[in-house]
């Protein structure tokens, strides 16, 4: 990227529930066209950011600019309106409605509110993009993970977002699967231009995709920097690697 364009931008960030501090005085900025990992232990506060950027929360103290516009006390479908779109780690497909009409619904709803005629015509073009077409007459419900996973994936993209939240899109997946959901990640990326800010437990995929990686512990940001600056930090190794020889096997394609 010649020229950085931050699209989303998170400034000193903090959120209490009661007196627990679920993050604080987090910075950030996600660039245009640029693929963001977040990681972090189990309760360091990922999904609580996720939750303020979409809307879920607002932030006890911050701001949060996304597209050059102020969100921070923003409900969802309002930022939903402005071109984010989010997956969730535990998807909920619609399951009594066919494949196909849960993704006519997150372009009825999403980005630009289609009618139905063009949001069925996304829809298919979205179900072929994430390799789901053949199913799209299957009810939601009877889909095994991975292809729940791509469902909810194909929801979101129809929503035409420009900047794209995937909260553990690789969770629950068996090695083929995963590689199959990096191809993916990457061609939303590269083929349709659209940010990527992803949550992700699975270092050997997020270290593939990802253009910069930022960490929380216990709700700070500890760290930020390309893949293989983020696995060589010792602050990284210390409070989430936990093996100074996982960081090789990462850069080797390995673990």
């Amino acid at each position: 990227m010649s020229q950085k364009e931050a699209i989303l931008q998170g400034r000193k960030i903090t959120k209490h529930f009661g007196g627990l501090a679920a993050n604080t005085d987090v910075t950030f900025n996600l660039y245009k066209g640029e693929i963001l990992g977040l990681i972090g232990p189990n309760g360091a506060g990922k999904t609580t950011l996720f939750n303020q950027v979409n809307g879920v929360f607002s932030p006890s103290e911050g701001e949060i600019i996304f597209r050059e516009v102020e969100i921070t006390k923003w409900p969802p479908y309002k930022i939903s309106s402005l071109g984010m779109a989010r997956t969730h780690q535990i998807v909920r497909p619609l399951k009594e409605l066919t494949v196909l009409d849960n993704v006519i619904a997150g372009a009825c709803f999403g980005h630009q509110n289609h009618p139905l005629g063009k949001a069925k015509e996304i829809a298919e073009e979205v179900l072929d993009f994430v390799k789901l077409v053949e199913r799209r007459n299957m009810l939601a419900g009877s889909l095994n993970v991975a292809q729940k996973k791509r469902l909810e994936m194909a929801r979101a993209l129809a929503a035409n977002p420009v900047l794209l939240l995937l909260d553990e899109v690789l969770a629950g997946l068996n090695p083929a699967e995963i590689d199959g959901m990096i191809e993916v990640v990457q061609r939303i990326r590269n083929e349709r231009g659209i940010s990527i800010f992803m949550i992700e437990h699975v270092m050997r995929a997020l270290m593939t995709v990802s253009d910069r990686i930022i960490m929380l512990d216990y709700g700070r940001l500890i760290a930020e920097g390309t893949p293989e600056e983020i696995v060589n930090n010792p602050q990284v190794i210390e409070a989430y690697l936990g093996d100074p020889k996982l960081a090789e096997k990462l850069m080797q394609g390995g673990a």
